[in-house]
């Protein structure tokens, strides 16, 4: 990759990272929904604005929409969901380590949907190495049986899940702008989330607070209008796997974030799933392999 893109991984991984933070913070006051869908909307105005003072239009064509729906369900309205739920179960530390499977399920998916894509030996081996980590880290909440905690962090999973479906159905979209993939996704998950959270909440009974409101705007602004516009382009630029290399990092700023400065209390068994959960994306990536070949 070029400096730049390096640049990019690296403030994308910081602002993701961050993101599971913000929820915490949100969460004190607001409700999933509520949180989902103020920061889709909020980053999708945010977008639009964007576009139209630089000049741009937003794309056009029924057959694109389309596209973007589908793509707004699987990157932003599930996940986004499963993940703020599952955060009123689990710590937000825990949840970005769970959310490192998503390059593990971005695999499968795409040896099931794909031609081009398929498993081998070594990104066999990662996946394994991936689900023995998540095996490790559930086994505290497994004992008794599934409680709130394993509820919480199978809904992380399913988060990761849907983004593995959103890396494979987002290689649609490589010809298109950056800007205008961001705005188009997430234009169409404000109007799928609109419906729900009138249905499912009351937002108008919840209490303001600045924090908990200032959170969610970070959220939207920066960890989700910001974030998308260097996701979409080091997705053309760089490729999908050198994106990977951003699912490393974002534990680590959460991790900080969230042991640092909210006190979460992270069970020794989530740091050694997490552990094995990274020796598989390692050996999914095949850097690290590759390069230790070519000095031997």
């Amino acid at each position: 990759m070029s400096l730049k893109n390096w640049g990019y991984v690296v403030v994308l991984s910081i602002i993701w990272g961050g993101s599971f933070f913000l929820v915490e913070v949100a969460l004190v006051d607001l409700t999933p929904f509520t949180i989902v869908f103020l920061r889709v909307s909020v980053a999708a105005l945010t977008l639009i604005a964007v576009i139209y003072l630089s000049g741009r239009r937003l794309p056009r064509g029924r057959k694109l929409w389309r596209t973007y729906m589908v793509m707004g369900l699987l990157n932003n309205v599930l996940p986004f969901s499963l993940i703020v739920w599952g955060q009123t179960q689990i710590t937000g530390s825990e949840a970005s380590i769970l959310n490192a499977m998503t390059p593990i399920f971005t695999v499968l998916v795409a040896h099931f949907f794909t031609l081009d894509e398929r498993l081998t030996l070594n990104k066999g081996i990662g996946v394994l190495l991936g689900f023995a980590g998540v095996f490790v880290m559930m086994q505290p909440s497994m004992n008794d049986g599934f409680s709130p905690q394993g509820f919480g962090q199978l809904s992380i999973l399913c988060a990761a899940l849907f983004y593995g479906f959103a890396g494979v159905w987002g290689k649609q979209l490589r010809e298109i702008p950056p800007l205008s993939n961001a705005a188009g996704m997430l234009i169409c998950s404000s109007f799928i989330m609109l419906p729900i959270l009138f249905i499912v909440e009351d937002p108008f009974a919840l209490p303001f607070h600045w924090i908990s409101f200032g959170a969610v705007v970070g959220i939207a602004v920066i960890s989700t209008a910001f974030a998308f516009m260097l996701y979409f382009s080091v997705l053309a630029s760089a490729g999908a796997t050198n994106l990977l290399l951003v699912t490393f990092m974002v534990p680590v700023s959460a991790l900080i974030l969230g042991i640092g400065i909210l006190g979460e209390e992270v069970e020794p068994m989530a740091f050694l799933g997490m552990g094995i959960i990274f020796a598989g994306l390692v050996v999914i990536d095949g850097r690290i392999i590759r390069l230790g070949r070519a000095r031997a």
